[in-house]
């Protein structure tokens, strides 16, 4: 399985339909959050490097398609982590603790659905496309 990598190393003939992709899950997501009462922000209302990461986990699930939601949260962990990051109960930039530092199944089962949303829109964006 292929690790992270930047979004730098996505072909330019392929970013604006990942992003599009992105864009689509995260919008999912935003809306499975607001109902569940943990609202994350829309798309426009994102900073560049959080859509890039959005960006980057859609690349990482289109590179390895038969990946589940466990594959994506542990290259992430591993990202996170060789950047300096730790586990800790609350998210802090300046700290660099995050909430979601853990294994897969230790995350809360909210969490764990949104994952499998997220990775639900980007196979059918696939298979749709």
């Amino acid at each position: 399985m292929k690790q992270l990598e930047s979004i730098d190393h996505i072909p330019e003939d392929h970013i604006e339909q990942i992003q599009a992709i992105a864009k689509m899950c995260h919008e999912v997501n935003q809306a499975y959050t607001a109902v569940i009462r943990e609202p994350l922000k829309h798309w426009h209302e994102l900073e560049q490097p959080e859509k890039d990461g959005v960006i980057e986990h859609v690349a990482f699930l289109i590179i390895n398609i038969d990946a589940d939601a466990k594959a994506w949260h542990d290259a992430w962990v591993a990202k996170m982590i060789v950047a300096g990051w730790k586990y800790g109960p609350k998210r802090s930039i300046k700290n660099k603790t995050h909430e979601h530092l853990k294994p897969f199944h230790h995350l809360p089962e909210k969490q764990q659905v949104k994952d499998a949303l997220f990775h639900s829109v980007v196979k059918q964006a696939i298979h749709a496309g």
